[in-house]
């Protein structure tokens, strides 16, 4: 086992990495953006390979251009042209398989699973529960298998984390019978970055897994958060879709559904505006027509009142499920933060934990402002809960499971 490729496909998008997997090492990555359009922006970033007992002496090297991509297919022989153009050669790492990220895999995928022709049937079926996802993650695994035709491939999806929840957390109180016709339970997603995440924190720790009971806000233009006990998923904040939960950056999270039956019947919205409504005008952009917390802190920072207020509602919204979350665990051993804005966003940390002492949380202020990189340690030595941040590693974790699978 060496390379594996891991392939993240949007709708018009290409992300890949190439991982050593024994060293854990990203060889390269790469994204390919607005595949369709006139113009579609690729850029190919080359990491130095160094020994592991070695100070590494060169810097990432990231090559960009800009040119015409029709399809998916097409984006595939341009990640193919940048490896052989800036390395690594294909040659000198082959890659043993290419692990795909799929977001929904229903109630039918818990686990890392072989792509066949059945697979990919039942993917495309999947659909109709992330329609914005699955036909996207679809089309990669299409055309990496027209590329790749003599490794295997493997799907990874978000939703198999989540498998572990227990019913009385996956089940919406609707119509029973009506409900299981049409597959409507809680799913969960960001699955592969908590299990990761939750994993590294107990490495991190030199504590058992299976002894911990865990908190991981997994906080980016879509958030969410699992409560992980003994590395089990039992609550997760996203539901059927990735809709629900927690304020995101265009994304209401949890609404009062009569609210969309109020908005239908006195302003006339259709199925397709409230669609629109809830995914794209709605979070920190309906509120503050701002959607990145970068510019929602500097809206804080100028008084401005609807971003004062944007982050406010951003924050009741974390403390409600941290507690609701820690009730359910009975309690809480570690809480970790990660992804864009768990990563970098001090003020967010600090504001999300600020009531939580009751739960044995203090945060340390100088840690938690500190600008380090990697893993690190942001609550007191004196505190009963250890807060973290944990840099995310989606594609590592993909690759891992793909190698563990074959």
């Amino acid at each position: 086992m060496s390379a594996i490729l891991v392939i993240n496909s949007g709708s018009s998008s290409l992300k890949y990495s190439l991982i050593d997997v024994e060293r854990e090492d990203e060889l390269a990555s790469g994204l390919i953006e607005r595949i369709g359009q006139e113009s579609s922006p690729v850029s190919h970033t080359v990491r130095p390979v160094v020994a592991a007992d070695a100070v590494p002496t060169m810097l990432d090297a990231t090559y960009r251009e800009e040119r015409p991509i029709p399809d998916h297919a097409a984006a595939f022989e341009v990640m193919r042209e940048q490896l052989a153009a800036h390395g690594p050669s294909l040659d000198a790492h082959p890659p043993v398989a290419v692990g795909h990220r799929v977001v929904h895999g229903g109630a039918r995928f818990y686990a890392p699973t072989l792509i066949d022709a059945d697979v990919e049937r039942q993917i495309g079926e999947l659909a109709v529960l992330a329609p914005l996802h699955n036909p996207a993650n679809l089309a990669g695994i299409r055309a990496a298998r027209a590329v790749f035709d003599a490794v295997p491939h493997v799907a990874v999806f978000d939703t198999a984390f989540h498998q572990t929840l227990p019913p009385a957390a996956y089940t919406y109180a609707i119509d029973a019978q009506l409900a299981a016709e049409h597959r409507v339970r809680r799913y969960g997603f960001h699955g592969t970055s908590h299990q990761y995440v939750s994993e590294a924190a107990a490495r991190f720790l030199d504590r058992p897994l299976g002894e911990l009971r865990q908190l991981v806000f997994h906080l980016g233009n879509g958030a969410s958060v699992t409560a992980i006990d003994g590395g089990r998923s039992v609550e997760t904040s996203m539901g059927l879709t990735p809709l629900e939960g927690l304020v995101m950056g265009t994304r209401s999270g949890d609404l009062d559904p009569a609210a969309l039956v109020h908005l239908s019947r006195r302003a006339g919205y259709t199925i397709d505006d409230l669609d629109t409504l809830l995914n794209t005008r709605s979070g920190l952009a309906g509120l503050a027509g701002r959607s990145d917390m970068r510019d929602i802190l500097a809206g804080v920072a100028e008084g401005d009142e609807a971003a004062v207020l944007a982050f406010d509602v951003y924050v009741h919204r974390l403390r409600a499920y941290a507690g609701a979350y820690i009730a359910q665990l009975g309690g809480v051993d570690v809480i970790s933060f990660t992804a864009g804005v768990g990563e970098n966003a001090a003020p967010v940390r600090a504001a999300a934990l600020a009531t939580l002492g009751f739960a044995g949380v203090e945060l340390d202020q100088e840690r938690n402002t500190a600008r380090e990189r990697g893993i690190r340690v942001i609550s007191t030595d004196a505190s009963r809960v250890t807060v973290l941040v944990v840099p995310t590693d989606e594609e590592l974790q993909i690759a891992r499971q793909t190698a563990e699978l074959l």
